[in-house]
């Protein structure tokens, strides 16, 4: 098995990811797959990375299928409305690897897709947009890991996607434990990437204040009691999952990002999926809901839903 042709879905900034490592390859065509304005802007601006501008061939689904590798990068909120695209996509070989955030893409996606085309994967990257343009840092970016969701873990499309990732910088690790790889990427983003977008601090603040400790303490046993009674076991891969470089107090992740450019965030798919998870299986998840509803609410903020002015309607309440 080799992959001749390479498709990104979601050229944001994990697809830029990608689309940088991948752009130098020898021997393999590269796509964005994108439809009508989208595209036109693609075709015409291409994709600004790292102070340079790349231009890969910009396909419609249909004009996609049969790719060799598909690559999911979308936001979450995005992927229920690309599920056709993807099964149009795809032709009978083709490998489907999602590397969005969240533990739940390949279940999605599989609903519509065989789930035999689907490898399991994540990616630890830290970009950010600046403007019309992805910055990152090649040399402290952890990249990709992915694997086999059950033995034999050294398949064939393990061995290509390493054949193909050789060579590009791009960062890349296969594991064994992908699952657990999975949700170790999750209880980090859970603890780490909501309770600072709440009160807009950096992440120095779990640091400096027992207050938010107790917060992001609070939210990692609620993501490892889901875990634990879905019959993960984290602890297989704690030691590589906590491996990177270290960032600034200052640093602002995802969630906190999407607030500051007034965006929605991926709230759905982390807490939004922890307090559904949880009440599947019967486990309270009282930070989560409450984190929830406040990213939530930071939101219709953003919206202008409290824009209130002296003409609007008065209120009554009590003391």
């Amino acid at each position: 098995m080799k992959i001749h042709s390479v498709a990104v879905l979601g050229a944001g900034a994990v697809g830029s990811y990608v689309i940088w490592g991948l752009s130098e390859k020898k021997d393999i065509s590269l796509s964005v797959i994108a439809k009508g304005e989208r595209a036109e802007r693609l075709k015409a601006e291409g994709c600004l990375i790292n102070g340079k501008t790349y231009h890969p061939e910009v396909l419609t689904p249909e004009e996609a299928k049969g790719v060799d590798l598909l690559v999911v990068s979308l936001k979450y909120g995005a992927l229920a409305g690309a599920l056709d695209d993807i099964r149009e996509a795809i032709g009978e070989n083709t490998i489907v690897m999602s590397l969005m955030n969240g533990v739940d893409s390949e279940e999605i996606i599989s609903t519509k897709i065989d789930k035999s085309h689907i490898i399991y994967s994540l990616i630890k990257v830290a970009s950010h947009r600046e403007g019309k343009e992805y910055v990152f840092n090649p040399e402290t970016t952890i990249g990709i890991i992915y694997g086999e969701e059950t033995a034999p873990f050294e398949s064939e499309r393990v061995a290509a996607i390493r054949d193909l990732f050789d060579g590009t910088g791009l960062n890349y690790r296969v594991t064994e434990h992908i699952k657990e790889e999975i949700w170790s990427k999750y209880r980090l983003n859970i603890c780490n990437n909501l309770p600072q977008a709440i009160i807009g601090a950096g992440v120095g603040c779990y640091t400096d204040s027992e207050h938010m400790k107790a917060i992001s303490e609070g939210l990692r046993k609620e993501v490892e009691a889901v875990a634990l009674a879905k019959g993960i076991d984290m602890s297989r891969c704690a030691d590589n999952s906590s491996r990177g470089s270290t960032v600034p107090p200052t640093a602002r992740y995802s969630t906190l990002q999407d607030i500051d450019a007034g965006r929605h965030t991926e709230i759905d798919m982390f807490s939004g999926a922890m307090m559904r998870m949880g009440k599947e299986l019967g486990i309270d998840t009282p930070y989560n809901e409450y984190t929830y509803h406040i990213i939530k609410a930071l939101e219709e903020k953003n919206d202008g839903m409290f824009d209130y002015d002296e003409n609007s309607e008065a209120v009554t309440y009590s003391k």
